[in-house]
Order: structure tokens, then C-alpha cells, then sequence
């Protein structure tokens, strides 16, 4: 659960640093750099909480020798 918030929360930080950047620099190609960035980064944020969800419930690792 830990690990959902902290993700949440990097990807709140760098949403408001982007957010910042174009407040003070409002430029259109700016502007679609970061909307492309934040896409990219949010998918890969919701990627990598769905595996963490799928690794705690799945035993897949590898099985001891009896």
C-alpha cells in the first residue's frame, strides 16, 4: 500500500514542478512537451502499480528442489 502512495505522490511532485515550469515559460510547444511527458509518465506509473498488485497476489517464483 506504501508503494501506491509514494507513486502517487512522485507523480503529484512532478506535476506540480511541470506545472510551474509553465506558468512561468507559457509557450505552446512547451505546453505539449510537458501534456506529453505527464501521459507518459502516468502510464507508466499505473503499469508499474498494477505489477506490484499482480506480484503480491501471484506465486510464480521459483520452486525449491524436494
Amino acid at each position: 500500500m506504501s508503494d501506491k502512495i509514494m507513486a502517487i505522490l512522485a507523480y503529484l511532485i512532478l506535476v506540480c514542478f511541470l506545472a510551474v515550469l509553465v506558468w512561468h515559460v507559457p509557450r505552446l510547444d512547451l505546453g505539449a512537451i510537458v501534456l506529453l511527458t505527464l501521459i507518459l509518465a502516468g502510464i507508466d506509473t499505473a503499469q508499474v502499480m498494477r505489477s506490484h498488485d499482480k506480484a503480491a497476489h501471484d506465486e510464480t517464483g521459483p520452486k525449491p528442489d524436494a
